[in-house]
């Protein structure tokens, strides 16, 4: 009989299933389970509430990222430290689990260190207590986010229990245009296909346009799989696979690095494989995106108008899109080009990366941010905030008049207090602008670190290709 043709989801799956249990689901053995202070506090107390053991420590990794500071001045302590970080401090050391502590190497935003670190690699089965652990899969893992009880069994057990989702790929061909970016791309895909579309489903991201991003670039792109309804984003790892990961701290060295090579080789798709669901993207039809509402399926070319709600033939949607204008003070059929902004944030598990960071220079380099602007950058990581110290681009940022901040999940979801002041309007590269999540009554116009950065200049939601052109 011929070979069955096989998915890279299912490759990597088949490899880490223990035990079938039936009805679609399988006891699946986790090779890195990375917790952080707000879902892996609450795990902690469950597990020793039961005084059980770590089973593998060795595989667990913890820092703290949701409620730690990025003030410049922080002194990292109070309630939500005592609350939060502290305890997660002391379970990591009496359980010897590596935890990577503020301000030391290696701490930073949890999706961030995996992939910088080495801890995250092709064909790894990775969980953590965070929805955008789908980031992960830009290197060919398994990755996604579970809920606290999850954790706890994770910790104690070492598995996973779930159930086996379907197949979608996602097509990306053609070139992008300037100015366009991986955030971009998926932000487009979100708007045409909705926040449900993967639902049920690993996606697995492919195509000319996908070879040609960088692997940071593919993790910006499975980070927001979340936001389609999918819990795993996977891109099948090559040679710039190999290269990035090749000499990380926590990477396999010497004759273990040839072995995990040879096998890393195998994880693509086959050719004839099969997939449930296929869908296609030309990325020249993407321009620089930007949302307008409350959802990220509420984007739009920067050069469109805004969607009137009369226009939906879905009620649910008619009455969502008016609630979301409602919200976020703007009108039906008004562009978004030149609606004044009060704050800009570039950072996120999305965008903060060195690539993420200096791209947002290259646009802002010699110019200033406007007066009524407050303007933040938040490295990923600590070692990001070194790197990009050392090629001056702190110099470049701060001369512009970004407060250049320390690591941590920040203004993404507010729940280290930093948050965007009622009723302001901002410009974010992180992945979510539901009601609130960046303060009260905040709006959020989720984008590209270049388009967030050109807005910060201009005041304003900025076509970023036009100040490329200038």
């Amino acid at each position: 009989m011929p070979k069955k043709q096989t998915t890279l989801f299912d490759k990597v799956w088949n490899e880490h299933v223990i035990s079938d249990l039936g009805v679609g689901f399988s006891l699946l053995h986790v090779d890195r389970n990375f917790i952080h202070d707000l879902s892996g506090s609450r795990a902690l107390g469950a597990l020793s509430e039961q005084g059980r053991r770590v089973m593998h420590p060795d595989l667990t990794f913890a820092c703290p990222d949701h409620t730690v500071s990025t003030a410049a001045d922080a002194t990292h302590t109070g309630p939500r430290y005592e609350k939060c970080v502290d305890p997660l401090r002391q379970f990591a050391g009496d359980q010897r689990i590596t935890f990577f502590d503020i301000g030391t190497h290696g701490f930073g935003i949890i999706h961030v260190i995996g992939p910088e670190l080495g801890l995250t690699v092709p064909g790894a089965l990775i969980v953590c207590g965070d929805s955008h652990t789908s980031t992960h899969g830009g290197l060919g893992a398994l990755a996604w986010g579970i809920g606290a009880s999850e954790v706890a069994h994770v910790l104690a057990t070492g598995t996973v229990i779930q159930k086996r989702p379907k197949r979608m790929r996602v097509t990306f061909d053609g070139a992008m245009q300037q100015g366009v970016t991986a955030k971009d791309m998926i932000l487009f895909l979100i708007g045409q296909e909705g926040v449900a579309a993967g639902s049920g489903y690993a996606v697995e991201y492919a195509g000319p346009a996908v070879r040609a991003l960088s692997i940071e670039e593919r993790m910006t792109l499975c980070n927001l799989s979340i936001e389609m309804g999918a819990k795993v984003g996977m891109v099948a790892p090559d040679e710039k696979t190999m290269d990035y990961v090749k000499g990380r701290e926590f990477a396999p060295k010497g004759a273990k690095w040839d072995l995990a090579v040879a096998h890393w080789k195998g994880l693509q798709s086959d050719a004839d494989s099969t997939f449930d669901e296929e869908r296609f993207v030309n990325v020249e039809d993407v321009r620089p995106q930007f949302t307008w509402g409350t959802s990220p399926e509420h984007v739009m070319a920067i050069d469109e108008l805004i969607p009137d709600p009369s226009e939906q033939s879905d009620l649910e949607k008619r009455n969502g899109y008016a609630a979301a204008l409602e919200y976020t003070g703007l009108k039906a059929g008004q562009s978004l080009q030149g609606q004044k902004i009060d704050q800009v944030f570039i950072g996120s598990c999305t965008n903060s990366r060195l690539s993420d960071l200096q791209e947002a220079a290259g646009i802002i380099q010699g110019q200033k941010v406007a007066s009524h602007v407050d303007a933040w950058v938040v490295p990923g990581s600590h070692d990001i905030k070194v790197a990009a110290e050392a090629e001056g681009l702190d110099v470049i940022f701060k001369k512009a008049g970004f407060d250049w901040r320390n690591p941590g999940c920040s203004l993404c979801v507010g729940s280290n207090g930093e948050l965007v002041p009622e009723g302001g309007r901002c410009v974010s590269t992180s992945n979510r602008n539901f009601v609130g999540r960046q303060g009260k009554n905040s709006r959020t116009h989720l984008a590209s670190p270049i388009s967030a950065a050109a807005s910060a200049i201009r005041g304003e939601i900025t076509d970023v290709r036009k100040m490329m052109k200038e």
